[in-house]
């Protein structure tokens, strides 16, 4: 069976509001959550959390964008990590960046990834 890239259709997941997942989630596409998941949450692309959306759990992906709620042990996002002002997130992120709007709320600890600051501290070889 061939798999679908969610990227190139312009697919999204959408777990609605009303909804709520009991279980981890994985897709290569990009996932908008407005109802609940209780578990993890991994996607290849972006994940959003819309203002209603509730995720107790942990989080891997590319990009995320939160205005509503993540209670996790760990946000791990290898590019962007955007918080809007209503959002609400408890938990370790470690990510590219972070963007975090007045009014945002976070309790946790913020670890960055950045590959160009870690290039600039990486030792360099002697020059001869």
């Amino acid at each position: 069976m061939k798999e679908i890239d969610t990227r190139e259709t312009g697919v999204i997941n959408v777990i609605a509001q009303g909804t709520q997942v009991e279980g981890s989630i994985i897709t290569n596409g990009d996932c908008r959550i407005d109802g609940v998941v209780k578990g993890n949450l991994t996607s290849k692309a972006k994940i959003i959390i819309g203002r209603s959306g509730k995720v107790d759990g942990n989080v891997t992906c590319s990009n995320v964008e939160i205005e509503g709620t993540i209670r996790a042990e760990s946000l791990n996002v290898s590019d962007l990590v955007f918080l809007k002002a209503t959002a609400n997130v408890v938990g370790n992120i470690s990510a590219g960046k972070i963007a975090i709007e007045p009014g945002a709320e976070f309790s946790g600890n913020c670890k960055m990834n950045n590959q160009r600051a870690a290039a600039a501290a990486a030792p360099q070889p002697e020059k001869r």
